[in-house]
């Protein structure tokens, strides 16, 4: 009887332990409503990237204003980037105001001076801050990484210009 028992309960357990695998793919998608944005892979990436901004690097804002890294969210839910980080691989790195980044939009990270709008935000630095061989690292306000892209090392990556290098 005890035997019987503990079989049967075996069997429950084992049949739960089958739904609960079954049920995780479908919460790890995860497509229901504000709590999507809690999973592993963030909404927000990074997107098309000008590290080396067009015509001579003379340090004038205009040019350091020419390049820029952009920030999307890909998500239907707003994300606020307070306290987000971007950085470049000598390890400087500009910190997010209060940011609200609205669902499918995106804002381009610039160099140099300027005022902060929904599209732009300004670095506000006189010198530029992406090398012709660079890594932009995205990190959220735990410091975890949640996007990066590298160029340079196989020619350049996306296709951008060929002018000289930017030193620090």
């Amino acid at each position: 009887m005890f035997r019987h028992a503990s079989r049967i309960a075996a069997a429950v357990l084992g049949s739960a332990a089958l739904v609960a695998t079954a049920a995780l793919p479908a919460t790890a998608v995860g497509h229901h409503g504000p709590a999507s944005h809690h999973q592993a892979r963030s909404a927000v990436v990074l997107g098309p990237i000008q590290y080396d901004s067009p015509g001579r690097d003379d340090r004038s804002n205009r040019s350091l204003n020419a390049e820029w890294v952009t920030v999307k969210n890909t998500g239907r839910w707003p994300v606020t980037l307070k306290g987000w980080t971007l950085s470049n691989k000598s390890g400087h790195s500009y910190r997010f105001g209060n940011v609200r980044l609205a669902g499918h939009s995106q804002v381009r990270v610039h160099t140099g001076i300027g005022r902060d709008n929904r599209f732009d935000l300004f670095q506000d630095r006189r010198n530029y801050f992406w090398d012709d061989i660079d890594t932009a690292t995205l990190r959220n306000d735990h410091r975890r990484v949640v996007d990066f892209e590298s160029w340079g090392r196989h020619g350049h990556w996306g296709g951008h210009g060929h002018g000289g290098g930017h030193h620090h």
